[in-house]
């Protein structure tokens, strides 16, 4: 039984012929248990675990959705039930994305029986609702409690307050971020490659090293800045670490960010002087919330550097990294997107068993700075 109420929420009433542009209605992939592959369109109302029961919070898992025409629907016959292969549940699973409930849908599967009841088997594509087919971004994960702390807090005090909840991360060896980025930066479309930050190249896993087209480990936060080195901690934090491309990685160097400069030959849209980088738009948000999360989690404590943004170009070796104002304006004109949620997840849950809070919160940063 579904419990919850969800008055003044739109139901779907246009049928499809079931193609990604005119998508079946739920109450037509209900009707249609022919096997057929289909795209249906519904909203999430929750997890069916049996087939007349539809859980809506508490959800054990990421393995299976239940779809129906209206948000608010409780009536299991209404609904579709979706089986969700492995590349989605970290994308769709209720477990890992609750709030997820009450969004529309677009599912491509075979329509048969699921749980005894009118499913949705052998998916090969979940998207966002309304999208066309194109998939666009799921809500952030559910934190928990994990920022209770930092509620109510702005300036100094919100950035003292998210160290707190940030610091004493599990740290890894040098050696060992290889392998790390293998996972944190796969490419959702061919598990075998990594996506390069730069260049946005999907490259095999396995191309890493020293040539001059492998791929390394791009420090954003430049070591210099600091001298931190490649030292546990700083030196080898994921939330700053991404595989980039070997020559691009060296012309990037330690170069403060900013806009402006000449065109990078091998990775169009990044730009350069000399005195500053300038990245893809593609990934000027993420550089800006790497960039804020390493000024909140080394703050000079236990031998570790204090980093600190400032609104220079010229910081050389001191532990400061500019401007300020312009990562600011990079973080509002590339949001959060749903590979740099899944990354903040899996250094969370697999490796350092910390959080960028800039990723799950990206009004932090003007609580702080502005």
């Amino acid at each position: 039984m579904v419990i919850g109420s969800f008055a003044f929420l739109p139901s779907l009433k246009a049928s499809g012929d079931g193609s990604v542009s005119s998508p079946y209605t739920v109450s037509q992939a209900i009707s249609n248990q022919n096997s057929s592959l289909k795209t249906i369109q519904g909203y999430i109302t929750g997890q069916p675990t049996a087939a007349a029961t539809v859980i809506t919070s508490h959800y054990p898992n990421d393995y299976a959705v239940a779809l129906a025409d209206t948000a608010g629907e409780t009536d299991t016959s209404k609904m579709v039930y979706v089986q969700i292969p492995t590349d989605y549940r970290s994308q769709y699973g209720l477990k890992s994305h609750p709030a997820l409930k009450g969004t529309l849908v677009k599912v491509t599967g075979n329509l048969t029986s699921y749980f005894s009841h009118a499913g949705i088997k052998n998916v090969t594509n979940m998207t966002n609702g309304g999208g066309g087919g194109t998939p666009s971004d799921p809500p952030a994960s559910d934190t928990g409690s994990y920022y209770d702390s930092a509620q109510g807090k702005t300036g100094a005090a919100l950035k003292s307050a998210l160290h707190n909840i940030i610091d004493d991360h599990t740290e890894l060896s040098y050696d060992a971020v290889w392998d790390a980025l293998r996972h944190t930066d796969e490419d959702p479309n061919n598990k075998n490659d990594v996506i390069l930050l730069y260049t946005g190249r999907s490259q095999s896993k396995t191309a890493n090293g020293s040539g001059v087209n492998d791929w390394n480990r791009e420090h954003v936060w430049a070591k210099s800045h600091g001298d931190f080195g490649t030292a546990m901690g700083p030196g080898t934090d994921l939330h700053h670490l991404r595989p980039a491309d070997v020559s691009v990685n060296s012309a990037r160097g330690n170069l403060d960010f900013d806009n402006g400069g000449t065109e990078n030959s091998e990775a169009k849209g990044n730009y350069s002087d000399s005195d500053s980088w300038e990245p893809r738009d593609a990934v000027k948000g993420d550089v800006a919330r790497m960039i804020f999360y390493m000024a909140v989690r080394y703050e000079g404590d236990r031998g570790e550097p204090d980093l600190e943004m400032n609104n220079s170009v010229s910081n050389g070796s001191a532990p400061f990294i500019g401007k300020l104002p312009v990562l600011m304006q990079w973080s509002q004109q590339d949001p959060v997107d749903s590979f740099e949620r899944h990354r903040n997840d899996v250094i969370y849950n697999d490796y350092q068993h910390n959080r960028n809070p800039f990723i799950d919160h990206p009004e932090y940063a003007a609580a702080i700075w502005q």
